[in-house]
């Protein structure tokens, strides 16, 4: 069972192990977890470190040969592994699985990856690392934990402030961890410890979301009609593609049709979510929106985004964005 990048101080605390694996695509939280376990290293005796950057053409032989050998000068040593695809192929992957089975108490090993797929995380050789080390999630936070998230930040700097100033925030920095991290701080060199109003808050941040095409569908799904309209301003703003944006929106709307399709005939709607090979960071989205929307609602969304599509090539006359705007808001609660 991985623990997250926030639960890790206290589980160095009791002690380290062997073995930490850090992945996930929140790269501010992957980056603390690994500081977090370096340091911790070092302060317990580890005073010599090897980095590796598992790239194309890498000999993983290396890795092998580092762990045989402490210099002269250090008893303890950290063995650094970044793989930045998160693919090792085939002779990485046996390499990981052989590395893994003998580890050395006198070597601490902290491996780095991005956010793995299915098949990745279903692997040999990330099944043997799940068995012999420490996993640590730093995956990026969701929307409706970023407010709890801020709030944990600003109490290690002493300050605290109310749910409307902490979902203020939110909104500026979603989709934009590390923005929101900096934000944060910035707050801890304008303003004193304690509580923060919300004016002094607004006054001190800029709006620094980065708005995506995803975090979009998920508005829509969610049913969460003001964080759509807001995203889709800021699509627009940013100048993303008018198709990109439907693409994305289309995509979820016939998934969601298939699965309602599926429930329609008699089947089980966690089994018609494994048949469409609907993400797993996405399949509560969709059972919501299966359980609160019914068939002919999807049928008419999907002829008004055929329209839209027509709209964007030219064949039609109308405002893109505001057919956008209707589309998504058909699904508000």
């Amino acid at each position: 069972m991985p623990i997250t990048s926030e639960d890790l101080p206290r589980h160095l605390a009791s002690g380290l192990k062997p073995l930490y694996v850090v992945y996930g695509d929140a790269l501010l939280l992957a980056v603390e977890a690994a500081d977090s376990i370096r340091a911790a290293a070092r302060a317990a005796g580890y005073s010599e470190r090897e980095t590796f950057i598992a790239e194309q053409h890498f000999k993983w032989g290396e890795l092998r040969n580092s762990a045989q050998s402490l210099s002269l000068f250090a008893e303890r040593k950290i063995i650094d592994l970044r793989i930045p695809s998160g693919k090792p192929g085939t002779e990485g992957g046996q390499a990981l699985q052989d590395y893994v089975a003998n580890l050395s108490p006198d070597i601490l090993t902290l491996i780095s990856l991005p956010k793995l797929d299915w098949s990745a995380q279903k692997s040999q050789w990330f099944g043997a690392l799940e068995r012999h080390g420490v996993m640590v999630s730093a995956d990026d936070i969701p929307r409706n934990a970023l407010p709890r998230w801020i709030a944990g930040r600003m109490k290690r700097q002493e300050q605290t402030a109310d749910e409307p100033t902490l979902e203020f925030l939110a909104d500026r920095c979603e989709g934009n961890l590390l923005a929101a991290f900096q934000e944060i701080q910035k707050l801890a060199l304008l303003f004193p410890p304690g509580q923060l109003s919300f004016e002094q808050v607004k006054d001190a941040v800029m709006d620094v979301a980065r708005y995506d095409i995803f975090k979009l569908s998920e508005a829509m799904l969610s049913g969460n009609a003001a964080r759509f309209a807001r995203i889709l301003d800021g699509l627009r703003a940013e100048g993303t593609a008018t198709v990109l944006v439907l693409w994305a929106v289309s995509e979820d709307i016939r998934t969601l049709g298939k699965v309602l399709q599926a429930v329609q005939r008699g089947g089980n709607l966690g089994n018609a979510l494994r048949d469409m090979r609907v993400r797993k960071d996405r399949q509560g989205l969709i059972e919501h929106a299966a359980q609160r929307l019914k068939f002919p609602h999807i049928e008419r969304a999907l002829q008004q985004a055929a329209r839209l599509d027509k709209t964007i090539k030219g064949l039609r006359q109308g405002d893109v964005w505001d057919e956008l705007l209707q589309l998504g808001l058909r699904f508000a609660k």
